[in-house]
C-alpha cells in the first residue's frame, strides 16, 4: 500500500527526476546506505545501488502521475528485469560483491496536486 510522504514543490520538474530524487531520500530514512544513482554498464542501467541490512539492493524507480497505465511497479516488466539482472550481474563481478543481492522497486505516485506516495517491493524478482 503507498503511503504519503509529502508534497513536492517543484511539479515543473521531470517526473522521472522527482520519482529517482524521492525514492533516494525515502530509502536513506529506512536506513539504506545509497552507494549508486544511474550505475551503468554499456545500455543497461540501474536507478539505484543500495546497501541495507548487509544485502546489497538494486532498486528499479517508477514514477507516474496518473494510473491510467496501471500501478508505476507494473511497468517493470520481464525485459526490464533481464536487463537489470544483466546489470547487477556486472555490478557483482566488478565490484567482488560477496553480500546477499535481492531486487526491489519503488513506485513513486505525484498526484495531480503534487503529493507523493511511495510503495517499495522488496525482492520484487529474482536474480
Amino acid at each position: 500500500m503507498p503511503i504519503k510522504i509529502h508534497h513536492v514543490s517543484n511539479k515543473g520538474a521531470k517526473v522521472g527526476k522527482i520519482g529517482e530524487n524521492e525514492a533516494s531520500n525515502y530509502l536513506e530514512q529506512l536506513g539504506y546506505q545509497i552507494l549508486f544513482r544511474n550505475w551503468r554498464n554499456g545500455k543497461d542501467e540501474i536507478d539505484i545501488v543500495a546497501l541495507h541490512n548487509n544485502w546489497v539492493v538494486f532498486v528499479e524507480v517508477k514514477a507516474r502521475t496518473s494510473q491510467a497505465f496501471g500501478e508505476p511497479w507494473q511497468a517493470v516488466n520481464q525485459r526490464k528485469q533481464t536487463a537489470m539482472i544483466r546489470a547487477a550481474e556486472a555490478y557483482i563481478a566488478q565490484n567482488a560483491v560477496e553480500n546477499n543481492v535481492r531486487f526491489d522497486i519503488v513506485s513513486v505516485m505525484v498526484s495531480p496536486d503534487s503529493d507523493v506516495y511511495i510503495e517499495i517491493i522488496e525482492n520484487a524478482f529474482c536474480l
